[in-house]
């Protein structure tokens, strides 16, 4: 979790240093795709899975990654976009409802409106009334994030490595080429980027999108995921004392309250899981 909460700051101070937001992206998926050809060894999966990987990889590898690094890109403060990130549990228990009529409890139907209510709550944060757009780009980020999540379940019979690995290539391609369209000569781009960020994409590639959710894959094979997925509710703690000590950020009374209302909501919608 503590990884987890690390991309967004990380991904911010990369972006303070000059590095445009889909060049980033792209170049994070780039890296999780070369990491894992080893692992992959080019093993073609049944036509049954092409269209459900096809769609993970533009959910999860392509969209998720385009609306967080612009909205992190459009912030001036970052806690309150982490905090945002985190309703893609809610989304992801209203996609489950609809596409694998997955029962959803009236307690939980109610964690969900509060989860909202909070993130709607520190919209009206006075420090964040620049900070909408960036608002709605996270929470776009979190929808497709959750409908990637909801996807995998028509994937579960394929190695890990393999969904991961295609989800790397797709993703850097659709991004390269959005970048290339709007930010310009991609091969200029990269020669400008210094050796602190290309530390900080790595992190990001290495640490985040393969160690953290490589590490979150294992625990399920050893535990029940009623008894892991609760802990998720702490990566935005993580996050945001992150943000305090990189950019010291203080966060608002409002934001605090917001994000507790959020980080509790979604916390017993985990222990409800």
């Amino acid at each position: 979790m503590l990884l987890f909460g690390s991309a967004y700051p990380i991904q911010k101070l990369v972006l303070n240093n000059s590095v445009p937001p889909l060049l980033m992206g792209s170049l994070r998926m780039l890296i999780v795709f070369l990491f894992l050809i080893p692992f992959w060894q080019f093993k073609i999966p049944d036509k049954k899975y092409w269209l459900p990987l096809f769609c993970f990889s533009l959910s999860m590898g392509f969209l998720t990654n385009l609306f967080m690094t612009i909205s992190l890109d459009k912030t001036k403060i970052v806690s309150p976009i982490i905090i945002g990130s985190q309703l893609s549990i809610p989304f992801a228990i209203l996609l489950s409802s609809i596409f694998l009529k997955e029962k959803v409890t009236t307690k939980k139907w109610f964690l969900i409106c509060i989860s909202f209510f909070g993130v709607i709550l520190i919209g009206f944060d006075p420090k964040l009334y620049n900070e909408i757009i960036a608002l709605l780009l996270i929470s776009f980020m979190a929808f497709f994030y959750a409908l990637s999540q909801v996807i995998s379940r028509y994937l579960k019979d394929l190695d890990v490595t393999l969904t991961n690995c295609l989800m790397g290539f797709f993703g850097s391609v659709f991004l390269f080429i959005l970048s290339y369209s709007f930010e310009g000569n991609i091969l200029s781009n990269i020669k400008v980027i210094d050796l602190k960020s290309w530390i900080l994409i790595l992190h990001s590639g290495l640490l985040v999108s393969i160690g953290a959710h490589m590490s979150l894959f294992y625990l399920y094979k050893i535990y029940p995921v009623k008894m892991v997925f609760p802990f998720y509710a702490l990566f935005p703690v993580f996050g945001v004392i992150l943000t305090f000590i990189l950019f010291f950020e203080i966060p608002s009374m409002l934001t605090l309250i917001g994000g507790m209302i959020v980080v509790l909501s979604v916390f017993f919608i985990n222990k409800e899981t």
